[in-house]
C-alpha cells in the first residue's frame, strides 16, 4: 500500500491549547503524526482566538476561520478538496459532517472522540446524584448524538480500551469504525530520567488541570475540602500548589496560604512545575479517556495518587506510578506515605517510566493508524457499504440537520 501524499482537513472544536489541556495535546500529536508521513495540513475552526492557542505558522499549517451554520463552508471545502476530513469531537461532525459528505463525499471522514462525552456526562450526572454509576445511566441524549456520530464516520479514533470496549460491547459499534490509539510520546531513556530532581530536591504537592474542564474544578475542590485537611496535619511544612489555565473566582477564593493551600494558576512551563514538585494529586471523581496531568506527571518524573477513575484505562497490566484510592481517607494515607518513604517514592517513580514506554509508543501505534486510513480510504466504497447504518443515519441527518441549519443561516440574515 502507497502511502502517498494526502491533504487533511481537521475541523477543531476550539484552536488547540497543548500546554492547557489533555485535549490540546492529543490534536498536537495527530498533526505532527501526519506532518511526520509528509501529508499536508489544514487547521479551521469556528471558535475564538485565544492568548495560548498553538501556534501553526511554526508547522507551514494552513489555519482557517469557518462559520457555522453557514453555505460558505461547502465553497471552502469544495475548493480545498481534502483527501481526509478529521472532526474535533461529534459536536463537531455534527454542525459540518454531512456538508464534507455532500462536497467532498470520496473524503474519509474521520471522529477523533477526544473521550466519550457520554460516559464522562454520566458519571458526572449519578456522582451529581451521590449513587454509583451504572451501565443504564450510559443510555443518554448525549450517548445517541455521539454514537450516531460514530456511526455516520469512516472511523472514530478511540484514546481508551475501556471506551473502546463499552463502544464495542455495550452499544454494539462494528469494530471496523474505531481504532483504539492513545497518546502518542516519546519513551523517556535513561539520559532524561537521570536529569529528574532527586527525592530530596523535591517538595510539595501539585495538581494541575485545566479549569474550564468540570472533573478538574470537582477534583480541586474535593482536595480542599476534604483531603488536604488530613495530609495537612501530618504533614504541616509541606504545601499544596494548585494550577491551571481559567481560574474562575471561586477557584481563586479556595488559596488559603494559612493552610498551605495555593491557588497558582496558569503555570507558564507545566513541566517546570511539575518536575519540581515531589508528588502530583488526582482525585478525579468522575471523568473519561486518559488524563493528561498523570501523563505529563509520568513524563517529569513524579509519582502520584489518584483515584480509579483517574488511572482507568492508562496503565493496562502495569502497576500505578504510585498509588490509587478512592477515599478522601485513602487517598490522603497514600499521598502522606509516597510523600515520605524514598523507597516508595522510587519504586513508583520506576513504574511511571515502565508505563509510558510500555503504552505510549509514538512510533508503531502512529504508523498503524497511518496503515489503517490509507486501508479505508483505498478501499472506500466496500467500507461504507458495509455500514448501511451510518449511511441510514447520514441520510436522515442531511434530510433534517441540513434544514435546520440552512433555517438558521437564514434566520441569522434577517
Amino acid at each position: 500500500m502507497t502511502n502517498s501524499k494526502q491533504h487533511v482537513l481537521i475541523i477543531g472544536f476550539v484552536w488547540p491549547e497543548p500546554n492547557s489541556s489533555a485535549a490540546g495535546m492529543r490534536m498536537i500529536q495527530l498533526v505532527h503524526l501526519f506532518i511526520s508521513q509528509n501529508w499536508k495540513v489544514t487547521f479551521a475552526s469556528a471558535a475564538s482566538d485565544s492568548d495560548y492557542m498553538f501556534d501553526f505558522a511554526q508547522l507551514e499549517i494552513d489555519r482557517i476561520t469557518i462559520s457555522l451554520n453557514d453555505s460558505g463552508f461547502d465553497l471552502f471545502i469544495k475548493n480545498l478538496n481534502p483527501d481526509i476530513v478529521l472532526f474535533d469531537r461529534f459536536m463537531i461532525e455534527e454542525q459540518f459532517g454531512w456538508r464534507v459528505a455532500e462536497n467532498c463525499p470520496d473524503a474519509i471522514r474521520i471522529l477523533d472522540t477526544e473521550d466519550l462525552h457520554s460516559l464522562r456526562r454520566a458519571r458526572q450526572q449519578a456522582f451529581k446524584e451521590k449513587r454509583e454509576f451504572t451501565e443504564d445511566d450510559l443510555v443518554s441524549s448525549v450517548a445517541k448524538r455521539e454514537v450516531a456520530s460514530i456511526l455516520r464516520c469512516d472511523l472514530s479514533l478511540i484514546i481508551s480500551d475501556v471506551e473502546m470496549n463499552i463502544l464495542l460491547n455495550f452499544f454494539k459499534v462494528d469494530n471496523s469504525l474505531l481504532h483504539y490509539i492513545p497518546f502518542l510520546l516519546e519513551p523517556i531513556n535513561p539520559e532524561d530520567s537521570s536529569k529528574w530532581p532527586t527525592f530530596d530536591s523535591r517538595k510539595n504537592f501539585i495538581t494541575i488541570g485545566n479549569f474550564l474542564h468540570e472533573p478538574n474544578w470537582n477534583a480541586v475542590l474535593y482536595l480542599k475540602e476534604e483531603i488536604w485537611p488530613i495530609i495537612h496535619k501530618k504533614l504541616p511544612g509541606a504545601e499544596m500548589h494548585v494550577y491551571g489555565a481559567y481560574p474562575s473566582q471561586k477557584v481563586n477564593e479556595l488559596n488559603k496560604p494559612a493552610e498551605g493551600f495555593f491557588i497558582k494558576g496558569r503555570a507558564e512551563n507545566a513541566a517546570q512545575v511539575v518536575t519540581a514538585a515531589r508528588v502530583c494529586l488526582a482525585p478525579l471523581r468522575f471523568g473519561a479517556g486518559i488524563k493528561g496531568k498523570l501523563i505529563e506527571a509520568m513524563q517529569c518524573g513524579t509519582p502520584s495518587v489518584t483515584t480509579y477513575i483517574g488511572a482507568e484505562g492508562m496503565h493496562p497490566g502495569l502497576e500505578w506510578s504510585g498509588f490509587i484510592a478512592d477515599d478522601a481517607n485513602g487517598i490522603a494515607e497514600a499521598a502522606v506515605k509516597l510523600y515520605t518513604d524514598q523507597r516508595e517514592w522510587e519504586n513508583a517513580q520506576k513504574r511511571g517510566i515502565w508505563i509510558i514506554n510500555k503504552c505510549y509508543s509514538l512510533e508503531v501505534p502512529g504508523l498503524e493508524l497511518i496503515h489503517r486510513i490509507l486501508e479505508i480510504k483505498n478501499n472506500l466504497s466496500k467500507h461504507r457499504h458495509r455500514n448501511f447504518t451510518g449511511a441510514m443515519l447520514m441520510h436522515h441527518t442531511i434530510s433534517g440537520t441540513k434544514y435546520m441549519s440552512k433555517w438558521i443561516e437564514e434566520k441569522n440574515k434577517a
